[in-house]
């Protein structure tokens, strides 16, 4: 590992961090509520920012969906995956982010709610090699904020949480990074995210590079932290 970096790879959120396709599923959710004559408002579809699939549909069944919740997850998927086949919506300073970390030999690992026929289908749009394993949704045994999914990513680079650094935009998704003790950056995007003794958040991924995220999440004792 270079000398100037104390962390050794970065675990990604995906939906709302890497790429914006939370638009994409409220869309998908307004219409699937719409074509069985239920209301679905903006407040509603924020109640999904960040959570399970599962859980996202069981909030659907609560508001009127008389649909299992596991074919409102396939309907949903199935309306997104085409969206991001047409088009890929990355977050600013995500792909020139993904970039430097490539060149500075910085390993990647995606962690996603999403299913992995979606995570996989973001990935193909991502540079090459951009990501050394991917954790997904429906292959997790607790999704967040359970601390799990962050668990599995770094040891799936043959790490531990501590030597990673996370990217994350959701309540549920920072708590996760947190609890499993990565160095967890937040990102805000639709949601807030609260400050807290020791939370490291900053507005937008533009402009970070390898050395960047150095600096914001540089342990005490190492030196002043910046951001």
């Amino acid at each position: 590992m270079d000398p100037f970096r104390s962390y050794a790879a970065v675990l990604w959120d995906m939906d709302g961090t890497l790429v914006d396709t939370e638009q994409y599923w409220m869309a998908a959710e307004g219409r699937l509520m719409a074509a069985h004559g239920l209301p679905w408002s903006h407040e509603q579809g924020m109640l999904m920012v960040g959570n399970e699939l599962l859980v996202s549909a069981q909030i659907m069944r609560e508001h009127g969906l008389e649909l299992p919740a596991e074919a409102i997850v396939e309907h949903l998927l199935d309306a997104v995956i085409a969206q991001v086949r047409a088009h890929v919506p990355f977050r600013p300073g995500a792909r020139e982010l993904l970039a430097d970390l490539a060149a500075a030999g910085v390993p990647c690992a995606l962690v996603t709610m999403s299913y992995r026929r979606l995570a996989e289908a973001v990935v193909a749009a991502c540079p090459p090699g951009s990501f050394a394993a991917l954790i997904a949704g429906d292959e997790v045994p607790a999704g967040k904020p359970d601390p799990a999914p962050y668990v599995l990513g770094a040891h799936a680079l043959g790490l531990e949480p501590g030597q990673c650094i996370a990217l994350e935009d959701s309540v549920p998704g920072l708590a996760s990074a947190e609890a499993a003790g990565t160095r967890a950056i937040g990102i805000p995007h639709l949601v807030p995210l609260e400050p807290a003794p020791g939370r490291i958040l900053v507005p937008t991924l533009a402009g970070l590079d390898a050395r960047g995220l150095e600096e914001l999440s540089r342990p005490a004792g190492r030196g002043p932290r910046s951001g």
